[in-house]
């Protein structure tokens, strides 16, 4: 096995910088010491250019024994440098002496109170040293081979420029997400989902289990049908269970689906009063335009909205035996459709499914289940009833169906479509497709690899093909995907190997955010500023280089085109796991994993909800080393006291319900804390001693019950992102100010700026470093309290994000001037996203007037109540993702918005839950809006040309008129919220749509089946989705 070599050089690269900055610190250091340091500092230099020459050797030849045992010498050296420098980092006050301007007296008494522990630290680094000296000799003494002497220069790695990188971070495609269909599988598809929908002749339920080795495609056939017939069924719910699961997380991610349904539809009879009507319009010759219209619109209830949190509450606190008797009795009343995703064992059927299903009932429910092994799948389809299972589709049996491997020419295909039209090869292509044995895993892995090697001869392939698989390949086993996955991964420059090895953290099967990841790979030291990039720009670039090799699979794409969210395919995720663990890279506890504890220091410790009790125990595992730790899933313990507080650099506690406040005061002792992630926690405080965290870059308590954060957050000096609020209810954080009000005695002349006070979150002193450093400020709300800190944004010259997501201010008010005064200074700045939803203060209105527009904007949002478009916003050529009141929404608007060059998706939104005086209040505008052009809303021809998808969430959403196939001509998505609804008009014309997306719950069959129906006679129809299930 090839040896892994990436995490190691990460973390050197990551040490060689802190022990630069070490030698740069005259006064830390005690006589002699200073020496030693140089020394490690020469030798790991060394060591890691070594390093990068073993990362790559020829096809067919594998590194001995001894040379991975010197290279985990170098990384536990490397690691235990590092947590001596981290440690030095913190025992010792460094910027209390290197910030002031000190005299010899001060410093004196400085090295003397810190005596004790530079002594130490010294004695320390003379350890490592020695241990460094016996390293390098080591490779010496036992023959260690210079990687050079059995690889010629043609085999040799080249570096990774930074070039390379700002072109990857440009190729950065912005696209909405397809729905992913089974490959070479159209007949099958439309016999299993006609199978599904006909009913048994004694209307029982049913099971169909879908068979077929790992990486065949079994999930992406159970998805597509689960999504193509679900709209049928009267619930739904899907779930994924695996090796080693949680019986318990299973019950209640299937309970809290299928009761969100129930709430979201439980206004039964609005819904089927709920008709729609078809009015024909006159239209050019031989042009066919509908117009849908509802006569009744349903019920706030039938929006998906689950204001009252108590049933979810109750669902979480239940345990195995109430949810498998809610589910029970839930299930028992309705026709339901389930997916049950990668099943391991019989016993999981046996034990964990069917005691939750209902007794036979005449209802024709149906469930999808998929497995690796035949013997599992013939279990599920015989039930409980000990039904013989068939192959055969004759109607009223259960059924298996066996997923085989893709045909010669099939495998071609795929291979064809998973690589550029530039770089196509017909000889090469086909030959490439051929050791992939049919498996679509494989060939657009193989196909990635392509992608990303545009200069490679196709002689060169061959060779490959050759050195991998000596002998022709039927079909592949376990064996030889490992190969295909060795050949894909050894090719992966060295750190962006670290980045994808750093994915083993999370569990299988999870939605992994692009942010929440790109946020950590910083924090960890693996994405680092280059020439020409920041961090978060080298870190996208690394995304789309993994993206691009189809090493991971985005699953939901944001509005602004980028991707939002990936996933691991699981045997990619196994392979990965496999290398960190040969690394001891991850450590993983619980979970879907069995793995065994490492003998010797945990690094990097992910502890994941398991349903064996012992499951999630750290008992037995060296946990003074950890400097990262994510926690998925309910918990019931975490080791806090196990840690070395000094060293660690992670933590992530996202959903963690176990967190207290007892565990804050413990958090602000980890003084080299570069990441903490408390979001959706119960936590209602945050500790003034924050401020001792000097190296934290994310703070992130979005969707917690914090509601202000302490003023002592203004001195971390480090800061990059505070994520804070709920998005969703629009509660906003506030931002504790010092004592005393600044009065404004004149409005600032328009245009004008000045010098901010010094009052607010960054009035101190010790504040000047966050001014540049704080790049995000997101979820704040501004109130006639906030003078000081309207005040105080005005410092962030650095900030490239601005989200308020609550304004409750006065027109004309003190708090009013400056705010506008900061957000147009920052415009000047470089803040690249602006939202702010402002309902009641008009303050959204006054940006109108700013005199100089904020140019180089990306996105902006400005929701609530505003009544007029500012003129500026044309003159911003950067928009690429804009979100408008609904209040606004008139052809005049459209007409002015057209001409935005990079606009890629536009939303007109409003509260759903607003006020009925403000939805009265909405509707009389909307009306207003529509009698300038005849009842309607026209979407203007030309313009629009980056336009890809078009959203309204909002209460009423009026008759909406498509003028022209030209209107909009890139459109590919529309997306519809609403409680009333007036219609679309010509939407048959579009050339490039390709789906409406309505999220309205079971609310929305009526129009849903018209709209469908209106289309049906295209040969180019858009689909119509009602919550992501396809009707049409």
């Amino acid at each position: 096995m090839e040896l892994v070599v990436g995490a190691s050089e990460a973390t050197m690269r990551s040490l060689l910088g802190k022990l630069g900055n070490l030698l740069a610190q005259e006064y830390a250091l005690i006589s002699g010491v200073r020496g030693d340091i140089q020394y490690i500092n020469d030798e790991l230099a060394s060591m890691q250019a070594f390093l990068r020459d073993l990362s790559v050797l020829p096809e067919g030849h594998y590194h001995d024994n001894r040379s991975k045992d010197w290279m985990k010498q170098i990384r536990d050296i490397a690691y235990d440098v590092e947590d001596c420098i981290d440690d030095f980092a913190h025992r010792l006050p460094q910027d209390s002496i290197s910030d002031a301007k000190c005299s010899f007296l001060v410093t004196k008494m400085y090295e003397l109170l810190t005596w004790w522990p530079r002594r130490d630290i010294a004695s320390r680094i003379a350890e490592l040293k020695v241990r460094a000296q016996q390293i390098a000799d080591r490779r010496n003494r036992y023959g260690v081979n210079n990687p050079e002497l059995h690889c010629d220069s043609s085999n040799r790695p080249r570096a990774r420029s930074a070039a390379q990188d700002i072109a990857e971070y440009q190729v950065t495609k912005l696209q909405i997400i397809g729905i992913k269909e089974p490959v070479a599988m159209k007949t099958v598809m439309e016999d299993l989902e006609k199978w599904l929908t006909e009913p048994r002749p004694d209307n029982g339920r049913a099971v169909l289990s879908i068979v077929g080795f790992g990486g065949v495609g079994k999930t992406t056939i159970a998805m597509a049908l689960y999504r193509k017939v679900s709209g049928k069924f009267g619930c739904r719910a899907s779930v994924a269970v695996s090796q080693n699961y949680d019986q318990d997380a299973v019950l209640r991610s299937i309970l809290n689906q299928v009761s969100n349904q129930e709430e979201a539809g439980s206004s039964t009879e609005s819904s089927r009063d709920t008709t729609a009507s078809r009015e024909e319009n006159t239209a050019e010759p031989g042009t066919k335009s509908t117009f849908i219209k509802l006569k009744k619109a349903p019920s706030l209830s039938l929006l998906g909205r689950n204001d009252d949190k108590t049933p979810v509450r109750q669902q979480e606190t239940m345990d195995y035996v109430q949810l498998r008797q809610e589910l029970k009795r839930r299930l028992g009343e309705k026709r339901y459709i389930l997916l049950i995703d990668d099943i391991w064992s019989a016993n999981t059927w046996l034990d964990v499914v069917i005691p939750f299903l209902p007794d036979e009932a005449n209802n024709n429910s149906r469930i999808i289940v998929t497995t690796r092994f035949h013997a599992v799948g013939s279990t599920c389809s015989r039930g409980h009833k000990n039904v013989e299972a068939t192959s055969s589709p004759r109607p009223g049996n259960n059924r298996v169906h066996t997923v085989d491997f893709l045909s010669d020419d099939e495998s071609q295909n795929l291979f064809n479509a998973s690589i550029p039209d530039s770089m196509k090869s017909a000889d090469r292509d086909k030959e490439l497709s051929s050791i992939c044995g049919g498996l679509p895993l494989a060939i657009v892995t193989m196909a990635g690899l392509v992608a990303c090697n545009p200069n490679k001869t196709d002689c060169d392939w061959s060779k490959l093909c050759k050195s991998l698989f000596p002998d022709p390949v039927t079909t592949l086993n376990l064996d030889g995907v490992t190969r295909i996955l060795d050949c894909c991964y050894n090719d992966l420059p060295a750190d962006i190997k670290t980045c994808l090895l750093y994915l083993s953290i999370f569990p299988k099967g999870w939605k992994i955010s692009r942010k929440h990841l790109a946020r950590r790979w910083i924090a960890e030291g693996f994405a680092t500023e280059k020439q020409g990039l920041t961090e978060e720009e080298v870190a996208e670039s690394y995304f789309n280089q993994l993206t691009r090799r189809n090493l991971i699979r985005p699953v939901e794409h944001g509005s602004n085109g980028k991707v939002k969210a990936f996933q691991v395919h699981d045997m990619v995720l196994e392979y990965i796991m496999s290398k960190s663990i040969e690394e001891n890279f991850i450590t993983v506890v619980g979970g879907q994993w069995q793995v065994t504890a490492p003998s010797n220091k945990v690094r990097r410790l992910s502890m994941q909800s398991s349903g064996s009790k012992n499951g999630n125990s750290t008992k037995g595992l060296n946990l003074a080393q950890v400097r990262s730790l994510t926690v998925f899933g309910n918990l019931n313990h975490v080791p806090f006291r196990s840690f070395n507080y000094g060293i660690i650099h992670v933590l992530d506690l996202e959903g963690w319900k176990g967190l207290k406040e007892r565990h804050m005061t413990e958090i602000c002792q980890m003084l080299v804390l570069k990441y903490l992630s408390i979001r959706r926690t119960e936590i209602a405080k945050i500790p003034s001693k924050i401020e001792k965290l000097e190296y934290l870059e994310t703070l992130d308590i979005r969707e917690t019950d914090v509601k202000e954060l302490p003023k002592s957050v203004g001195q971390l000096k480090r800061i990059h992102s505070i994520l804070g609020g709920n998005k969703k209810t629009r509660e906003g954080l506030s931002l504790l100010q010092e004592k005393g009000n600044k009065t404004i005695k004149n409005p600032l002349p328009q245009g004008k700026t000045k010098e901010p006070a010094k009052k607010g979150f960054l009035s101190q002193e010790k504040s000047k470093g966050i001014m540049k450093s704080l790049h995000v400020l997101s979820g704040i709300e501004i109130d006639e309290k906030s003078a000081a800190v309207a005040t105080s944004l005005h410092q962030l010259t650095g900030l490239r994000k601005l989200a308020i997501y609550k304004l409750n201010i006065e027109w004309g008010s003190e708090v009013f001037q400056e705010l506008r005064s900061s957000i147009e200074y920052l415009g000047s700045c470089g803040l690249q996203t602006l939202a702010i939803n402002d309902e009641n203060s008009n303050f959204i209105d006054s940006l109108d007037d700013m005199s100089a527009p904020p140019r180089y904007l990306i996105a902006l949002e400005l929701s609530g109540m505003l009544y007029r478009l500012p003129e500026w916003i044309t003159s911003i050529t950067t928009l690429n993702k804009l979100t408008i009141s609904i209040t606004v929404l008139m052809t005049k608007t459209l007409e002015i918005l057209r001409s935005l060059p990079s606009l890629f998706s536009l939303t007109f939104a409003f509260s759903l839950s607003a006020a009925k005086q403000d939805l009265d209040k909405i509707k009389d505008i909307l009306e207003n809006n529509k009698l300038a052009t005849d009842g309607e809303i026209v979407i203007p021809a030309e313009g629009f040309k980056s336009l890809k998808l078009l959203r309204f969430f909002a209460p009423f959403v009026p008759k909406l008129s498509f003028s022209d196939k030209n209107a909009m001509p890139a459109l590919e998505i529309i997306e519809m919220r609403f409680k009333d609804f007036e219609g679309l008009f010509g939407i048959e014309i579009l050339e490039n749509l390709r789906g409406v997306h309505l999220k309205v719950s079971d609310g929305a069959e009526a129009i849903t089946n018209f709209l469908a129906s209106d289309l049906k006679d295209n040969t180019e129809k858009p689909k119509v989705f009602v919550d992501g299930i396809v009707t049409a």
